[in-house]
């Protein structure tokens, strides 16, 4: 049965034709058993054939069907051709019209004719045997109704079908919004997850290279201090692997097992932590706080963090020797400023006029970006005198 439906789905003017020759037999049959005069008897053949190429051709070209149909009313009712079985196409084609997505006129058009044709009918034939005149009313409102109901059905059907197609229409692109949205979800957290290993791996892998240069140099002189530097070395290089591990494990999908393994984020407290660390590396670092300290949103814990610790890279890529940093957090009601400064040579001319982007890395476009996303602002520049300053107030509420 599916293979069948399928088959009338796939030719549908095939399956048209098929009732367009029954119709014609019909029609023919019928001509020859009412023996009407021999006059008319061409006429009815002509009128048959063509109403069944009306039935033939209907969904192939509606309109001029439509138009094929009322012209053959017309000449029925000019050659005195009583209606007979043939005209059952105009109820095929009144609906045919009223369900096809076309203009509106034809659909009219349709309603008219169907409307009309049973009026006109009894005008050209009245029936005799009808009697009254309530009676002949009643006769043309009851042939009427079937080409009402004929261009309600189709009318519904198009109404129907072009519903479907909106809502076809409108999952289709709540879809393609979808997509969009989760593409423009997964760029920002790739560019979140490129922050955070740009962090981790350019300041571990700074006092890392650091601590090794120092221990290679004195190696030979002072034992103890080149086991020292190593033991910083070992201790950075577990803490980056603990940092990139948990950052990877946001990536896997289905590892609840390894969540335990992972930190947390870093926050306004560990900052002190991580002056130490840059301290042991050898770097003299002035760590100041002002106002009273409160818990802050992750976000801009996290921020001030990273901001400090990209800073403080830099202190160590561009100050060149001997370079000092100062380091100040201060409270305010509204949100957490941030200042750190060196003293050294600065960073090439180019880094901040162009935003970061010096050909060796994208740490002030980092920062820039991780302060946007809290609402906050962030100034960085040389400072007057020498040295490099890194400025940033980052507010407790995200802004509008």
């Amino acid at each position: 049965m599916q293979r069948l439906y399928d088959f009338i789905r796939r030719h549908p003017t095939g399956v048209d034709t098929f009732w367009a020759v029954v119709l014609l037999g019909l029609s023919l049959l019928w001509v020859g058993s009412s023996d009407p005069e021999s006059g008319n008897l061409v006429g009815y053949g002509v009128v048959s054939a063509l109403f069944s190429l009306v039935v033939a051709l209907r969904r192939r070209a509606p309109e001029k069907m439509l138009l094929l149909a009322v012209g053959l009313g017309v000449a029925q009712l000019g050659f005195g051709l009583m209606p007979f079985i043939a005209d059952f196409a105009m109820l095929v084609i009144v609906f045919t019209v009223a369900a096809h997505d076309g203009p509106r006129w034809a659909s009219r058009l349709a309603l008219v004719g169907g409307l009309s044709a049973s009026t006109l009918s009894q005008l050209r034939w009245p029936m005799e045997e009808a009697g009254s005149g309530a009676a002949k009313v009643f006769f043309t409102v009851i042939m009427t109704v079937p080409f009402a109901l004929a261009w309600v059905l189709g009318d519904s059907l198009r109404t129907r079908r072009a519903y479907f197609a909106q809502l076809e229409e409108r999952a289709s692109r709540l879809e393609k919004e979808r997509e969009a949205q989760a593409k423009v979800a997964v760029a920002a957290e790739r560019a979140r997850i490129a922050r955070e290993l740009h962090d981790v791996v350019a300041h571990n892998v700074s006092v890392m290279v650091v601590q090794a240069d120092g221990a290679a140099y004195v190696m030979d002189s002072s034992p103890e201090t080149a086991k020292q530097a190593l033991e910083t070395i070992s201790t950075t290089g577990r803490q980056a692997l603990a940092e990139m591990r948990r950052l990877l494990g946001i990536l896997r999908t289905g590892e609840h097992e390894e969540a335990g393994e992972y930190v947390p984020q870093p926050d306004v407290k560990q900052i002190e932590d991580l002056v130490e660390q840059v301290r042991g590396a050898g770097l003299t670092v002035d760590f100041a706080i002002e106002g009273s300290p409160r818990p802050l949103p992750s976000g801009v814990e996290l921020t001030a963090y990273r901001i400090v610790q990209e800073a403080l890279t830099n202190t160590r890529k561009h100050g060149g020797p001997d370079v000092g940093a100062a380091v100040r957090l201060v409270y305010f009601d509204d949100g957490l400023g941030l200042l750190v400064e060196d003293d050294g040579r600065g960073a090439p001319q180019e880094m901040y006029e162009d935003g970061g982007a010096d050909g060796r890395g994208h740490g002030l476009i980092g920062m820039r970006e991780r302060v946007g996303m809290v609402g906050g602002t962030l100034d960085a520049g040389p400072r007057p005198g020498g040295g490099f300053r890194i400025s940033a107030l980052l507010p407790l509420k995200p802004a509008h």
